[in-house]
């Protein structure tokens, strides 16, 4: 039996080539908010002793950048009121000398752009300070300006596709506590403000829990899932692994309406479940919508297969259909999945009654499976495939 920290570095050794996906961009409202969320870090301002909490400041952390998970990083904060979008301007003060932590305002742009600013100015870490209410802090936020609108979520701080190059780690601190921060950053006749930013090893028991998102036409980890069957279940009960599959929603994409599909081959249900055609034809070759029925299939055979937590059927069905079926001509050809089904050892017949039972893929009605893949991926703030996450912490 492998031990809890090897299985953890074997693992992320695995799935090393994630921050070499943002090519293979599948990108769906990066400021979408989550209704639960992870934190493996905390928050404190050491200096002055006026600013120091208990717990530490409540943020969100940044989907992108390299964490030093089991260290720290503790330096003196600077604020600069650019916005930060602009890569030529020069933020930095004569007294400024790294490596410090930045704190700069949301908005204009990326939070992945803001951040790669900042890096490139010599910060070694970011808190990027909300100005927008959350409608659960009302009583204790005040809006920017008289009559604005708070937020019912705090936004995901996602990867936009191009964060593979920033290597420092980024908070978004909630508009209350940001403004105490900030105003003793613009009070020159105070002391300095130093900050520590402190990660955890993400270890909520003693095994590892890995998810892994991928679409069944995404190319850049084909050798991976042909591969890493036998490493999985090698694993065994030191780690949990679940496949998750990026649908897009079709009802916030305006694919799903009165007059039925507006997004013609791509979507699913009436417009509801939706994927980008993988050949860019609408009209010959794979369509988004046989990409939707795979994911679906796929998600069936998990649910079927999977109790075990490593999925040794899943992973010989991914492996054969990518053998037989993975071209235009058998994509979608019934014959070349039973023939999958058959050679992997799953029960078709399950499966297929798995994807009607769910909602099937017909006439404008809901899927659970699809619905709850699409919550999993906006509470997750995934946008890039193929994306891992480790024990909920982005790799």
């Amino acid at each position: 039996m492998w031990s809890h920290a090897y299985a953890k570095i074997a693992i992320a050794a695995a799935f090393s080539f994630v921050n070499a996906a943002a090519s293979d961009l599948l990108l769906k409202n990066p400021l979408k908010a989550a209704p639960e969320y992870h934190v493996s870090s905390k928050l404190q301002i050491q200096i002055p002793k006026s600013l120091y909490r208990v717990e530490g400041y409540d943020h969100r952390e940044a989907l992108f950048g390299v964490p030093p998970y089991g260290g720290s990083i503790a330096e003196q904060v600077y604020y600069t009121d650019e916005n930060l979008c602009d890569a030529d301007i020069d933020i930095r003060q004569n007294d400024w000398k790294s490596p410090f932590i930045l704190m700069v305002d949301r908005g204009e742009c990326t939070f992945v752009h803001k951040v790669r600013n900042a890096q490139k100015a010599g910060a070694a870490g970011v808190l990027i300070a909300d100005n927008i209410c959350l409608c659960d802090f009302a009583s204790v936020c005040k809006p920017k300006n008289e009559g604005d609108r708070c937020e019912q979520f705090e936004p995901v701080m996602a990867d936009d596709g191009s964060g593979s190059d920033i290597t420092i780690p980024a908070f978004l601190l909630f508009k209350q506590d940001a403004d105490v921060i900030r105003e003793e950053l613009l009070n020159y006749n105070a002391n300095i403000v130093m900050a520590e930013m402190t990660w955890n090893i993400p270890r909520p028991d003693d095994r590892v829990e890995y998810k892994f998102w991928t679409t069944p036409t995404e190319h850049i980890s084909k050798n991976f899932q042909k591969s890493f069957g036998d490493a999985a279940l090698r694993l065994g009960d030191s780690a949990v692994f679940t496949p998750h599959f990026f649908v897009y929603d079709g009802i916030l994409n305006r694919c799903h309406g009165s007059n039925g599909n507006a997004c013609s081959t791509m979507c699913t249900n009436a417009g509801r479940y939706c994927a980008a055609d993988p050949d860019n034809d609408l009209y010959k070759g794979i369509s988004g919508s046989d990409v939707v029925r795979e994911s679906l299939r796929r998600i069936c055979i998990w649910k079927y297969y999977g109790k075990d937590k490593f999925g040794e059927k899943w992973w010989s069905y991914t492996t054969e259909f990518m053998e037989r079926c993975d071209s235009p001509s058998y994509f979608s050809n019934n014959e070349c999945v039973n023939d999958a089904y058959k050679h992997s050892g799953v029960d078709g017949k399950k499966i297929n009654q798995c994807m009607g039972d769910s909602g099937g893929l017909q006439g404008d009605s809901v899927n659970n499976l699809l619905q709850k893949e699409i919550a999993a991926k906006d509470e997750l703030g995934v946008v890039v495939v193929p994306s891992v996450f480790v024990n909920n912490i982005a790799m």
